[in-house]
């Protein structure tokens, strides 16, 4: 009598082998899944009913099963990627800070839009990263291939890309537990009343326009921590932050610093973009990013001067 379906033991090669880090330790089998091999959740899903997914050399049957820190995952076959990969484009400039054999850190410049979506026609930064890195294509999620976050289009500086599955499912994990340091340098108007602080509001889609997001009760937590850099009495008043996110909801630094009363310089979407600072962008520069290394582990850290606009402004102010 014949199987309904392939045995995965029997596959030439399996679609995705991964042993777990610490950071998806307790995460569900069906979001393991989705990161190791760039499916939706609803697809990996099918691949656990159809038997297509081993732990620990155990088919796994329920999708709620939690998976363990050093337990090892196998897809015996790809989920299918309904998705359209992007079309790679050279012709899209790619500024790398770092490249291992995991992953790429990129000097994104403001302007460049990350990834295709609603709205956006042209190329993006993925565009350049699948004519630079073809890999990528079997990374992540099909329309972000090898992305475990994202800057607005406004915001320049540090972006970080997995190169690999292991990679990919070890970021994302890091993210999810907050252990990812992301800190930003940015221009609001106005002087603080403290020289630290942080801003905790949860952060949601605007009701009354849903390009937009906002503090609301019905938000998700979000934790912005800052401490000032510098100030200029002007006229007008401004000061420089640094801001570490501890969370990454969309627009977060933006729309917790407007919530405050001190948006940031040039931001035309949240009260920022004001006479006599038109500066046809947002004075927000992603500076430092630091994680554990996807393969060793080890801390690593990286950094990136502010964008040439951007230095320009502060040397017009005098700072």
């Amino acid at each position: 009598m014949s199987d309904s379906g392939p045995d995965p033991d029997e596959a030439d090669t399996p679609a995705a082998t991964e042993v777990m880090p610490a950071a998806l330790d307790g995460e569900r089998i069906d979001r393991v899944v989705a990161m190791l091999t760039g499916c939706t959740r609803a697809e990996a899903a099918e691949a656990v009913d159809r038997g297509d997914v081993r732990v620990d050399g155990r088919v796994v049957t329920k999708v709620s099963t939690r998976v363990r820190q050093h337990q090892q995952v196998v897809v015996g076959r790809a989920p299918q990627r309904v998705a359209e990969l992007p079309t790679a484009d050279p012709s899209v400039e790619v500024v790398v800070v770092h490249e291992d054999a995991e992953f790429v850190v990129i000097d994104k410049p403001a302007g460049l839009v990350v990834h295709p979506g609603a709205g956006h026609e042209g190329s993006t930064l993925v565009h350049g990263l699948l004519a630079r890195y073809p890999e990528l294509a079997t990374v992540g999620e099909p329309q972000r291939p090898g992305l475990v976050h994202r800057l607005d289009k406004g915001t320049s500086g540090l972006l970080v890309v997995a190169r690999t599955p292991l990679a990919y499912t070890s970021l994302v994990g890091q993210l999810s537990d907050h252990s990812v340091e992301r800190c930003y340098t940015a221009l609001v108007w106005g002087h603080l009343d403290t020289p630290a602080g942080t801003i905790d509001a949860p952060v949601g889609r605007s009701r009354r326009n849903p390009l937009l997001m906002t503090v609301s009760a019905s938000g998700r937590d979000a934790r912005t921590h800052y401490e000032v850099l510098g100030s200029f009495e002007g006229p007008p008043p401004l000061t420089l932050l640094r801001c570490r996110l501890e969370t990454g909801r969309t627009h977060q630094i933006r729309v917790h610093l407007r919530s405050i009363h001190h948006p940031v310089v040039g931001d035309d979407l949240y009260g920022g973009d004001r006479a006599p600072m038109r500066i046809g962008r947002p004075f927000l520069h992603a500076a430092q990013l630091s994680f554990d290394h996807p393969r060793t582990g080890e801390p690593v850290s990286f950094s990136c001067p502010l964008a040439p606009e951007l230095v320009a402004v502060l040397e017009r102010l005098g700072g």
